[in-house]
């Protein structure tokens, strides 16, 4: 076997055991802790530090994997969320905000090294030459479409193990398994995997180009629209509004997420017209999404019309979540296409801290506007930060041809 190919199955497989983890985990707290009663501001506040060390990590983890490697940083992702779990795995009555807030930190930290190594890796191992930027579109279209088909299971896993096992034994049976795919990840990685030749100063991370800014500020709006209802708001409102118990939750937002990554594996095919042998250009990340906006909007206004909730929510998220998934897979393929090899972890490191600052304001903003608004005031922020996304994205310039050596032509 192709040894780049090679590199990019262990890459792929390590980062599906953690996705999966990390979709559970985020159902686990969301549900056990609703259970004990607490607000969904409170719950969204679980999570604060998830996304406050995750926007420190992927601007810090970027810069630690083009001097260590990204082997290793990998790897460091993949142990911490065993601490993470393992934490979370005690009695009860150690399980105060503070405690589990410190959980989740450890957890935003793991998750994003692990996001940041799998993403960079794939520039790293695409064979360079002819149709190398419809390559690269491909085959990080397939990790991100199936790390989200993935974190789709993991939401299920998390009601499931929940309702089979309870709270503690699924968190402690979660890390041994993950412990195990993180020792051999040690053992299959290549060593010094992503080092830059030349080693960037730390005050290089926020000096990047037009372009980079302008994606991760359209990223920051994007992944914002989506955490704005669907974190606390959605699983709230289906638990308390419609009546569904923890497995007819975990199902249905397992089913959404894992179709969603289906779409985004298959984006490429679904978008190949038009490209005469190049990857996507930057008016595709502007018209998906303008298309995006309408269907937050739709459903909101299917809500406040007092047509059945559950069927509305149904169908509209679905419809959003095909879009969104195309819009996301397209994100993906630009910011390695504006890349070249030697500050792809930079690059990608800074974008998604960009993406890490969305979701952290998506999800404090989801309890606060659930608990003040309604899930009819979270999808109307949605669709705000959805046309903010597509105007940003006007200022996107075309994605330069590559060079055989993966750089971008000027």
């Amino acid at each position: 076997m192709d040894k780049g190919v090679r590199t990019y199955l262990v890459v792929t497989g390590a980062y599906w055991a953690f996705t999966l983890t990390d979709g559970a985990i985020h159902m686990l707290v969301v549900l056990h802790f609703h259970n004990l009663g607490f607000s969904p501001l409170q719950i969204a506040f679980l999570f604060l530090f998830y996304e406050v060390f995750g926007i420190v990590t992927n601007g810090l983890g970027g810069w630690i994997a083009s001097h260590i490697g990204l082997n290793r940083t990998m790897i460091a992702g993949g142990i911490l969320q065993v601490v993470a779990l393992g934490s979370l795995a005690v009695d009860p009555s150690w399980l105060s905000v503070a405690y589990v807030m410190t959980a989740m930190a450890l957890s935003g930290i793991a998750k994003d090294l692990n996001k940041m190594s799998a993403k960079s890796s794939v520039k790293l191992v695409i064979p360079q030459g002819e149709n190398a930027d419809t390559r690269l579109f491909k085959w990080v279209a397939i990790l991100t479409g199936s790390k989200n088909t993935l974190k789709g299971a993991g939401f299920f896993l998390g009601g499931l193990l929940l309702y089979l096992t309870g709270f503690r034994w699924a968190m402690g049976g979660m890390a041994a398994v993950l412990l195990l795919v993180y020792l051999y990840v040690l053992w299959a990685l290549p060593m010094g995997m992503g080092m830059a030749r030349k080693k960037a100063k730390i005050s290089q991370i926020f000096s990047k180009t037009r372009e980079i800014n302008i994606l991760s500020g359209a990223r920051f709006f994007l992944f914002g629209s989506r955490d704005v209802w669907f974190v606390v708001g959605l699983p709230v409102f289906l638990a308390s509004v419609t009546g569904w118990n923890h497995i007819e939750v975990g199902s249905f937002l397992a089913l959404w997420v894992v179709l969603y990554g289906f779409v985004q594996a298959g984006a490429p095919a679904l978008l190949r017209k038009g490209h005469h042998g190049r990857g996507p250009q930057s008016s595709s990340a502007r018209n998906w999404a303008l298309l995006l906006a309408v269907f937050p909007a739709a459903i909101a206004i299917a809500l406040m019309s007092g047509l059945d909730p559950a069927l509305s929510l149904i169908v509209g998220l679905f419809a959003f979540g095909a879009v969104f998934a195309i819009n996301s897979a397209l994100h993906s393929y630009l910011i390695l296409a504006y890349s070249d090899h030697d500050k792809v972890a930079m690059n990608v490191g800074f974008y998604y801290m960009a993406n890490a600052a969305g979701r952290l304001t998506g999800t404090v903003l989801s309890g606060w506007i659930y608990q003040t608004q309604g899930l009819e005031g979270c999808l109307w922020w949605s669709t705000g930060f959805v046309l903010a996304a597509a105007l940003i994205s006007f200022a996107l310039p075309n994605v330069p041809e590559a060079t055989p050596d993966g750089s971008a032509s000027p």
